[in-house]
């Protein structure tokens, strides 16, 4: 694959080097920022996230990031808490999002009584299914990727992937040039770096 300007969104959500060292060991580098012309020149940007909805949406409107973000016309891919911020609104801390996508976020709660002995957060390994976006080929259908969260966006529209922990829930989104996913690909082995491959590939 021969390279391509692949900028990582730069803001106070960490995971951003673990993002970086996958798309190494694929043969790309990225460049971290929070430049805005460099975010719209790239050929791929990368919104990854680890943290709270509310604070890092306050982050993103008073920075000025999150509305550059919603305008971009390359492909985009959300991780985790990025995923989350694409939303419409998150019941984490009670906050509009950047309404990327038509579709809440909530909060998982435990089914009463509780024989498995679910926690909250998913922290973990968890299968993907019911794959329909690009970011997926038919190989991936049923492969497990690594979860750490306590929120969930429900099946909608936009549901490009379905995972069941406590209900089914998207494990990603697709909307136009815009791809999410709930796992994390940069630390989901070899299945989560041939997810990252297709989004290269898009």
């Amino acid at each position: 694959m021969s390279r391509q300007n692949i900028v990582i969104i730069k803001y106070n959500a960490g995971n951003i080097r673990s993002v970086n060292n996958a798309l190494v060991q694929l043969g790309q580098t990225a460049e971290i920022t929070a430049d805005e012309s460099k975010i719209r020149q790239a050929d791929k940007v990368i919104f990854p996230g680890v943290g709270e909805a509310s604070t890092t949406m306050n982050y993103l409107n008073q920075s000025g990031i999150g509305e550059v973000i919603k305008t971009l016309k390359q492909p985009v891919l959300g991780i985790c808490l990025g995923m989350q911020l694409m939303g419409r609104h998150s019941e984490e801390g009670a906050v509009d999002c950047l309404n990327i996508f038509d579709e809440p976020v909530k909060k998982f709660q435990l089914p009463q009584p509780n024989p498995l002995n679910l926690k909250i957060p998913q922290i973990g390994w968890n299968q993907i299914f019911d794959l329909k976006s690009d970011l997926f080929d038919s190989s991936l259908e049923g492969q497990y990727v690594y979860f750490v969260h306590s929120f969930y966006v429900p099946l909608g529209k936009s549901s490009a992937a379905t995972t069941n922990y406590i209900l089914p829930y998207s494990s990603a989104l697709q909307q136009d040039n815009f791809f999410a996913t709930q796992f994390h690909p940069e630390k989901s082995g070899p299945v989560g770096h041939r997810i990252l491959q297709n989004f290269l590939k898009l």
